[in-house]
């Protein structure tokens, strides 16, 4: 993660910038195709993240991108890695994302960038399903815009999305799997995208405090068990 935030208008520069100088070290024979997922995605298809402090991406490019990917990093004060492909080693990745991803923009000639979208976007983000990240807030965040679009997300389509990139619904946990549905079926989005955020948000400083006093006691096994005993701890001091 990046301690630096991502807007939809820097990342564009970043992302121009990026493209000119792949293009320079690869010359115009090596075109590439860059991914852009889960943070990146919201806020460049959607309004109601303004920024992200994540640049996940699947990175099909010759070896010269990773140096651009470096030298535009250090041209605008960006940390090491700021676009990485390390969510290919996340239980999120699988090779079918590039079937469903949509054409954001090519820049230089050479470099295309796609993004995830509606029930695809949703899919991967159930998939994840972290109470401690944004997660679950922006799976609220892209049903109730796509309501306002006047493409409302039903659960058929996004049981489709899961099953076209993961092979069975079943796949994913029960409980995120109810958490969805109950949210499409009472449809109230804003009041839930604020609530789920600040819980979100809540969860996230117990688990540093929690870290602070065992900081070998959380795994991505545990993690939502001790979310959820925290949350009781503190109700209960209340």
């Amino acid at each position: 993660m990046s301690d630096v935030p991502f807007t939809k208008e820097n990342l564009d520069r970043y992302l121009k910038e990026l493209a000119k100088d792949y293009r320079k070290r690869s010359g115009k024979e090596m075109p590439a195709e860059i991914i852009l997922i889960g943070g990146a995605s919201v806020v460049i298809n959607y309004g109601f993240c303004e920024m992200t402090y994540d640049m996940d991406a699947v990175i099909d490019a010759s070896s010269s991108m990773k140096e651009a990917i470096n030298c535009v990093g250090d041209k605008f004060g960006l940390p090491n890695g700021w676009l990485n492909d390390d969510f290919k080693k996340t239980a999120s990745y699988t090779p079918k994302i590039a079937q469903f991803a949509k054409h954001y923009r090519t820049y230089s000639n050479i470099v295309t960038f796609m993004t995830v979208t509606g029930e695809y976007l949703v899919a991967m983000k159930m998939r994840s399903g972290r109470k401690y990240k944004y997660d679950r807030s922006d799976i609220i965040g892209v049903l109730w815009e796509q309501e306002k679009s006047g493409d409302p997300l039903t659960i058929d389509r996004i049981r489709k999305a899961v099953e076209d990139l993961y092979g069975s619904y079943d796949v994913l946990p029960e409980e995120i799997r109810q958490f969805v549905e109950q949210a499409v079926r009472n449809g109230n989005y804003e009041e839930m995208y604020m609530r789920v955020r600040q819980a979100e948000a809540e969860n996230k400083e117990n688990l540093l405090e929690y870290q602070a006093e065992k900081p070998d006691a959380i795994t991505g096994d545990n993690v939502n068990v001790i979310i959820d005993a925290l949350r009781k701890r503190k109700e209960n001091k209340t």
